[in-house]
This record gives C-alpha cells, sequence and structure tokens, in this order.
C-alpha cells in the first residue's frame, strides 16, 4: 500500500512541479510590484523591493568605519552623538564628511588604523546619519504612493507632508475635493467604473434575450442567422474605429460615455450569445415542454427557468466582458480621450515628460487591478462552469 502512494505521488511530482514554478513565476513579480507600491520614493530609487527587510542604506558601511570608536547607535562618544540632528547637519554630504573623517583628533588619525571610506561609501554612511539622527528617518512602509496617485499629486515631496506644510500646489486644496482632481486615479476610476458597468450588463441582457431565441424559439433562417452572429467574432475592433468615428461625429456621441458603451456593446455581442446559446441549448428539452404544457409563455420559461439555469454562464460572461472593458485602452482613447480619462489612459498620465512621478506606476497598478481581482474571485465557482457551457451532455 506505501508502495502505491509512493509511486502515486511520484507519478504526480513533475505536474506539482510545473504549477508551482507557473505559479511562482506569476505571483513573485505581483508581489514585488505590491511591495514596491509601500515603500518610499527614495528607498525605490536606492534598493530593489526585496530588501525591504534588510538593515538600512549604510548599515555595513558605518559598521565597518565608525561603530567601533562611537558605538552601534551612535551614541558612545558623548561630545561626538551620531543621532545629535544638530551635529549631523553639519555634514549634509558625503564630500564633507569626508572631509572630517580625513582629519586629525588630536593628534592622530580620525579613522585611526581603519581606511578612509570612498565616495559611494561615504555618500551611505551620511544616509544612515541622517536616519539615526532623525533628519530624515522614512518609513519602511507608507501609503502616500496611494494617496499621491488617487488625487495626482505632482509636487516634489508628498501630497500629505505639502498639506501639512500648509501648501496648495496645482490646484490641489488638501480636502476631499482633491479626490476629483481630473489627473488623479480616483476620478479615473470612477468614469472606468461608469463606462465598464453598462457595456457589461447590456450585452449580458441583449445576449441573454437573443440565445433563448436561438435556443427555443423557431423560426425561419434562425441557424444562418447564428452562424453569421459566430463568424462576426473575427473582425477586427480596429477596422472599425474610423468609421463608427466618423458616424458618432455625426451623432455628437464623440466623448460620451453612450458612445463607448454602444461600441462595447456592439463588439461583445457575438461571443456572448455564442456562449449563452450554447449553455442554453444544452438544458434539458424536457423542463420547457413541461412549463409550455403547463401554459407558461416565452417569456415567463425565460426569466423563470431559463436564466436562473444560466446564472454559470452569465457569471462567466459578466468575468470576461468586464475584465475586457476594464482593461481597455484603444476604444476609451479614441471615444473619450482625456476629456474622461479612465485608468488604462491616466495611469500613463502619472509620469512627467521630464520622467518625474515613475514611483507612483506601481501604486496606480494595483488600483486599477483591485476591482477586476474582486470580481474575478468573487465569481470563480462560475467561472468553470462557464467555460465549458455546451461542451459536455448530461
Amino acid at each position: 500500500m506505501n508502495t502505491n502512494k509512493a509511486n502515486r505521488f511520484l507519478g504526480h511530482l513533475p505536474v506539482h512541479v510545473i504549477i508551482v514554478t507557473l505559479c511562482l513565476l506569476w505571483l513573485l513579480p505581483a508581489f514585488g510590484l505590491l511591495v514596491t507600491s509601500f515603500r518610499p520614493f527614495q528607498d525605490i530609487s536606492d534598493t530593489g523591493w526585496w530588501t525591504v527587510l534588510s538593515a538600512p542604506k549604510g548599515t555595513a558601511d558605518y559598521d565597518a568605519s565608525c561603530a567601533a570608536c562611537h558605538g552601534n547607535d551612535g551614541k558612545l562618544i558623548t561630545a561626538a552623538d551620531l543621532t545629535d540632528p544638530e551635529l549631523v547637519g553639519r555634514y549634509p554630504r558625503s564630500l564633507q564628511l569626508m572631509a572630517m573623517l580625513r582629519k586629525e583628533i588630536d593628534g592622530k588619525p580620525h579613522m585611526a588604523d581603519l581606511p578612509a571610506p570612498e565616495a559611494q561609501q561615504a555618500a551611505d554612511i551620511a544616509s544612515y546619519l541622517r536616519r539615526i539622527s532623525n533628519i530624515e528617518n522614512p518609513p519602511r512602509f507608507t501609503t502616500s504612493n496611494y494617496v499621491d496617485a488617487l488625487v495626482g499629486y505632482r509636487g516634489t515631496t508628498t501630497y500629505a507632508k505639502d498639506c501639512a506644510a500648509g501648501a496648495q500646489s496645482l490646484d490641489l486644496k488638501c480636502n476631499a475635493s482633491d479626490l476629483l482632481n481630473p489627473r488623479g486615479m480616483s476620478r479615473a476610476f470612477l468614469n472606468t467604473l461608469a463606462v465598464s458597468l453598462p457595456a457589461t450588463l447590456l450585452p449580458i441582457l441583449f445576449a441573454a434575450f437573443a440565445a433563448y431565441a436561438f435556443s427555443w424559439m423557431h423560426f425561419r433562417g434562425r441557424m444562418a442567422l447564428f452562424a453569421v452572429l459566430v463568424g462576426l467574432q473575427i473582425v477586427p475592433l480596429q477596422m472599425t474605429l474610423v468609421p463608427i468615428s466618423r458616424i458618432y461625429a455625426q451623432l455628437g456621441l464623440n466623448g460620451t460615455f453612450l458612445g463607448v458603451w454602444l461600441f462595447h456593446t456592439g463588439f461583445g455581442l457575438p461571443y456572448a450569445i455564442y456562449l449563452m446559446r450554447n449553455f442554453l441549448g444544452a438544458l434539458p428539452q424536457d423542463l420547457f415542454e413541461s412549463v409550455y404544457l403547463d401554459g407558461a409563455s416565452h417569456w415567463t420559461a425565460f426569466y423563470r427557468l431559463a436564466l436562473p439555469l444560466a446564472m454559470p454562464a452569465i457569471a462567466s460572461l459578466a468575468i470576461f466582458q468586464f475584465l475586457w472593458v476594464w482593461n481597455d485602452l484603444l476604444v476609451a482613447l479614441v471615444f473619450l480621450g482625456g476629456k474622461n480619462p479612465v485608468l488604462t489612459y491616466q495611469i500613463s498620465n502619472m509620469v512627467t515628460s521630464l520622467g518625474g512621478g515613475w514611483h507612483l506606476l506601481t501604486a496606480a497598478a494595483f488600483i486599477s487591478m483591485l476591482l477586476p481581482m474582486i470580481v474575478f474571485f468573487g465569481l470563480q465557482r462560475f467561472f468553470v462552469r462557464g467555460l465549458l457551457a455546451g461542451s459536455v451532455k448530461g
């Protein structure tokens, strides 16, 4: 018995190794992105996310050059307390610190027998001294990146520091109204939500009606029309942008949410009808025949029987459609542009033309990922059942 268990374990081991490897390849970059989004700007610039729990920058150089005399905490010499902000403030740069380390004290070399640090080592020591003296002691983790991304902050420090100092730069008023700043991710989040919800619900609604008709209502040309709908799935979205944009210009729909809703609905319907029809068509025919014999109309059979049974397909379709619309950039860029920016458009605006604000990209990315992850994990129990719609009998 034990031999059989061992053989089965060894037989499945390659599969388990491959699955774990794939999970790590997907999760490790995402985890690194998450950690980076909570790190202060200076730490992001100096070190990688994997060093987040390591000793602060300059610790090793301080221990090698200074700890023997000043102690590990910098307080061993009272007359030269390295935790004193006034003392450390005299040496803000590495050149000044190196000059001090090369001086003689009481006729003896400052560093005694130790070699003087190089320029980069001196810069790291200066950074460490500013940290232990609380001149610059940023936390290991901060939510400033998320706050700055939400309000669209473009200053030189952080939104919280500027507001605490009484500054009101770049039209930010340091109150709740800043969340509606057109440059912020908060406003873009609301715009994306306004685009995604109707553009998800409308195709599902129309597809449910059409799928029921194709499955249980008999009319001439039904299969030919269904074949045409299936074939429409291969039409590239890009080849319709110009003609539809011209039509929208004549109707005044460019730059409006209605125009985007109609576009996403039109291109989402072929696949939505195909998926829903396959699922509804695979339901037992006896169920519908029995309700028809009881005098039920097609409408009653649709919303009392077909819709409840089709919930796995509807949930799966909702995931596909919502994620497609939420992550869309091309359609939103063409028909909305910068007038009503969505998240995919606004993320690129986090970085200025001079490269500033790049550290906000990680926080902005997680803001845009939050709702899709909630939708996916909330509906995942329907996902596989919806994918297999119509593929299995019985």
